[in-house]
């Protein structure tokens, strides 16, 4: 098993504020695993309830019942399954003595689940547990990692074979049971059909019209698809910057797929030598580095967006933090240099500095303001 004692810690500092903590994240990302580690070393009393088995929703009917004379750390994995058991959580983690803390499990954040969770504002922490990232991994193996993607079981397969088979059962369970019900029982095989289409636009500028037509389905719904598709963290909308210039710029998020492994699969890529041949190898990097950066990024309280304008010029990833902007240009080369497309987001975005990720080995400095930072090193210089 990989350790992820990072994210141990980090959860261990959000209780130290707040009775209540929700891990969001993918189904798969290990959010189960990581709660029953978390049980282990907090060393006082704990209580599991999965949402998914009957016998444990049937507990959860008289929520209060179940859970009022509880000590120590009590675990609702799948809350989505059945959000009305969160009133009763606020209502107990109000009393002025209160021996539980809450940490609840979902890999679903729609807009009607984070609803409920408002009336515990104030008592509640987020935090969001991705798939594994190269920091993690005792031996550094980054395309093992970008082929297969981050959701643990995929990675540590024992082939690519079965790996692949993983994610073509992973992705079945999806669409039958989370995409099914969010979607108001929408034909299994137009989402499925709708999933394909996204992974064939992987870094791409949303176009939703070209997209419905495809699907055979209004602009509308298709939009729908995306926001309930994304809500499972399946795929990353990036807004746009926008800049006070005379050129035109694009208006329109780009959509990323947050696990490669999973663009992969949808892309019928199964083994590194595919990856390296096919027509989006390139999207695919830009979008594997992307999440990597954002990652290690995030805990700045950083905003991040892309820019591009019209005539070509782009800049992948700005990151927003207080004042300061940080540009970041992603290349599949073992040759970063200076274009003249990163003099112009210097010169007309006044970026702090600009970051070329490249897939060297080495990170060097190009320019005053102009850094080539190795995609393997990451998380030691960013």
């Amino acid at each position: 098993m990989i350790e992820r004692d990072g994210h141990i810690r980090a959860l261990r500092r959000l209780f130290s504020n707040n009775p209540i903590v929700v891990l969001l994240g993918p189904r798969g990302a290990g959010k189960s695993t990581l709660a029953r580690e978390f049980a282990q070393r907090s060393r006082s009393n704990s209580y599991f309830f999965d949402l998914r088995a009957a016998a444990d929703r049937s507990r959860l009917e008289d929520p209060t019942l179940a859970l009022s004379n509880l000590q120590g750390l009590v675990v609702l994995d799948e809350i989505h399954r059945a959000p009305q058991v969160l009133s009763d959580v606020r209502q107990l983690s109000l009393r002025s003595w209160n021996p539980a803390r809450f940490l609840i499990l979902s890999s679903i954040a729609s807009e009607e689940l984070l609803e409920q969770f408002e009336p515990l504002s104030g008592f509640t922490a987020y935090y969001e547990l991705p798939g594994l990232l190269s920091a993690e991994l005792p031996v550094p193996q980054a395309n093992l990692l970008w082929l297969r993607g981050g959701l643990p079981r995929s990675y540590s397969a024992g082939s690519d074979e079965d790996s692949y088979d993983w994610r073509d059962r992973y992705v079945r369970d999806f669409l039958e049971r989370d995409i099914h019900r969010l979607t108001s029982n929408a034909p299994t095989d137009r989402i499925e059909r709708f999933l394909i289409m996204l992974a064939h636009c992987h870094a791409q500028v949303w176009n939703g019209s070209e997209l419905a037509r495809s699907l055979g389905v209004s602009h509308h719904t298709a939009r729908r698809y995306l926001k309930i598709i994304e809500s499972a963290f399946i795929v990353r909308r990036l807004e746009p910057w926008h800049a006070n210039l005379p050129r035109r710029q694009v208006k329109s998020p780009k959509v990323y797929f947050r696990d490669s492994g999973l663009l992969h699969y949808c892309l019928g890529i199964s083994n590194l030598r595919e990856l390296e041949r096919h027509p989006r190898s390139g999207a695919s990097w830009e979008g594997f580095v992307l999440e990597n950066l954002i990652r290690v990024l995030e805990k700045r309280k950083t905003q991040f967006y892309f820019w591009a304008a019209h005539t070509g010029a782009r800049v992948d990833l700005i990151a927003k933090s207080g004042r300061q902007l940080r540009g970041f240009e992603i290349r599949r080369t073992s040759s970063p240099r200076i274009t003249r497309t990163v003099k112009t987001a210097l010169e007309e975005l006044s970026l702090t500095r600009m970051d070329i990720v490249y897939a060297g080995s080495e990170s060097l400095r190009l320019d005053r303001r102009v850094r080539a930072i190795s995609a393997e090193r990451l998380h030691e210089d960013v």
